[in-house]
């Protein structure tokens, strides 16, 4: 997080909400960090010296400062933080997808009968164990 937030700040000074949008447009929406990402590490970069955060119409702007620069410079060996979202690598949406089963299950939870929360609770069960397996490389993952 570190990393990309001082790339992007190299390059103009941002807002954090600007920040999240950026490195989440820079990786496809692959990587969207959260405020309760973004803020603390503007915190931290800025306790470091390394960016100046200044409040303007009740925002606050957060900029490289030349400490700041002088790190980027020094860490050329550091690899690109936006690097691994190589975009044409074809990319497959986990999070979206669960963020649609999270949305269902909120549903069968709140106006489900309760034999339909019971049966949900074991598709969930199923699906979890399905995952484990999956990463035990015991589920055929050549899909038509």
């Amino acid at each position: 997080m570190r990393s990309a937030v001082l790339v992007l700040l190299s390059e103009v000074p941002m807002h954090g909400y600007q920040l999240m949008h950026a490195i989440a447009d820079r990786t496809d929406g692959r990587w969207q960090p959260s405020p309760g990402a973004i803020y603390p590490t503007i915190s931290q970069l800025e306790d470091e010296g390394l960016i100046t955060v200044t409040s303007s119409s009740g925002r606050k702007l957060a900029a490289l400062t030349d400490a700041g620069r002088a790190h980027l410079a020094g860490n050329t060996a550091a690899p690109d933080p936006f690097a691994s979202f190589d975009s044409s690598e074809q990319y497959v949406d986990l999070r979206g997808q669960l963020d649609k089963l999270h949305a269902v299950v909120r549903l069968v939870g709140q106006t489900g009968t309760d034999a339909q929360r019971a049966a949900a609770e074991g598709i969930i069960t199923e699906a979890r164990g399905a995952m484990y397996r999956l990463l035990a490389d015991d589920v055929d993952t050549d899909r038509d």
